[in-house]
């Protein structure tokens, strides 16, 4: 965006007048800079500012980062682009050792191989991946939004394991398509898993709802990105080729940097939408304290590795959130808990969601027409539930009490902390319930 002002002075009538225009050059009101001035006195004569190669790096760098930069985008950008372009560097590099020890196998250089025996095992390598894509997407899309952090690491760590796949593939010339097929298996996971996460990051990213604009400059670093890896892969693969050891020792080394920058990129992130995980972790801290943590303490607590590795959590935090099930089915209650479901559905008429104490967990039923407040609201209310359990409290009306007391200033201490309290983000819930009380003598359809 290019800004011109222009001031007029007189120094009277005999004189004339003075014309001063200047230009000035940036994408936002906050990043200008003049670039020239053009004088009128009475001779016309023009006043460049800064270097060439000032302007030509400015032009340069819009084609990588989003207009407005750095206004326009949060705070946690620039250093995750930084070891995300770093790790997708590394991937690139990796992704030509594996290609060539899989053309190896396929055949590509000798003589008994056959045109259309590659083709075939290229079409069921394809295929595989495809439809793991599918299937993963079925059990898995409605998930990826609320947990994008862990998603986003798991999406690399499958593509590691598929490229450490293509690798090992011509020591097993026996079960050669069943590698590849597993390799290719486990890269559809990652191309579904990553363009989802990287949709979440974009919105997160927005300051000035330029989405379609950051998602484009991150292609523009991408592609930079891959250009380089496949410039230094080919040297790679150049130098290393007949050499197994260094070969294995490149890779392993990569993948290595690969995982630690994948881990510090999603470290990096400072969301502030409520997920399960996050709303736990707040809301300990509200019962122990009566303050509201900020988006950047949440962030350097959150376990943010996969359930499995759960010894890797925080030894001072216990995450509440891993033992309420929301959006539970009704006919999946055994007797007991179905009877204690329909004495609360009958205290509770309006309620929009009810709660049912299982054995080591909460269990909430939503209301078929509950909105998303509703289940934010259930949800911390079986958080609270699940707090005083540990305190041996009559856990119904005690953590009634405290939602109709706290529940409100809870909320608001998160807004001003600089949370979005809108919505929970979890996984899509597909089993509702409606319960209608009235005289045993109503007939209801």
């Amino acid at each position: 965006m290019v800004r011109a002002s222009a001031v007029e002075g007189v120094s009277g009538e005999a004189k004339g007048e003075i014309v001063i225009v200047e230009e000035w050059n940036g994408s936002s009101s906050t990043k200008l800079s003049k670039t020239a001035t053009i004088t009128a006195s009475p001779s016309l004569s023009i006043q460049r500012s800064g270097s060439r190669f000032d302007h030509v790096w400015r032009r340069v760098l819009q084609a990588f980062v989003p207009e407005g930069f750095p206004s326009s985008v949060t705070s946690d950008y620039v250093p995750f682009q930084v070891w995300d372009s770093l790790q997708g560097l590394s991937t690139y590099i990796r992704t030509m050792l594996s290609t060539q020890a899989l053309l190896s196998a396929i055949g590509v250089g000798e003589k008994s191989a056959t045109v259309i025996g590659a083709t075939f095992q290229w079409f069921l390598r394809d295929l595989t991946g495809m439809l793991g894509g599918i299937l993963f997407t079925f059990y898995q899309g409605s998930n990826l939004d609320s947990n994008a952090k862990m998603w986003r690491l798991v999406a690399d760590l499958m593509n590691d394991l598929g490229m450490l796949m293509d690798l090992v593939s011509p020591l097993f010339p026996s079960a050669f398509v069943l590698v590849v097929c597993l390799g290719s298996l486990s890269r559809s996971f990652t191309g579904v898993a990553s363009g989802a996460t990287r949709a979440a990051l974009t919105q997160h990213f927005a300051l000035e709802n330029n989405a379609a604009d950051i998602s484009a400059k991150e292609g523009s670093q991408e592609t930079l990105a891959t250009m380089t890896g496949m410039a230094l892969g080919m040297l790679l693969a150049r130098i290393t080729i007949g050499h197994p050891l260094a070969i294995w020792f490149s890779f392993l080394s990569l993948t290595l940097f690969h995982m630690y920058a994948n881990y510090r990129a999603v470290r990096c992130l400072v969301l502030t939408s409520l997920n399960m995980q996050r709303s736990s972790i707040l809301l300990q801290h509200f019962m122990e304290t009566g303050q509201a943590l900020s988006p950047e303490q949440v962030s350097r607590m959150e376990h943010i590795l996969p359930k499995w590795t759960t010894f890797w959590s925080s030894k001072n935090v216990k995450l509440l959130h891993k033992q309420v099930h929301l959006g539970v089915r009704v006919s999946s209650l055994d007797h007991q808990e179905m009877t204690e479901l329909l004495r609360s559905a009958g205290s509770h008429r309006k309620a929009k969601y009810l709660l049912v104490e299982r054995k080591t967990s909460i269990s909430i039923l939503m209301h078929k027409n509950s909105t998303s407040s509703d289940v934010l609201q259930s949800f911390i209310h079986a958080l609270v539930m699940e707090k005083l359990m540990e305190e041996n409290t009559s856990v119904h009306l005690e953590s009634q009490s405290w939602m109709d007391k706290h529940y409100k200033d809870f909320l608001q201490k998160l807004s001003l902390s600089g949370w979005k309290t809108e919505r929970l983000l979890s996984h899509s819930i597909i089993w509702k319930a409606n319960w209608i009380c009235g005289p045993s003598d109503d007939k209801v359809d």
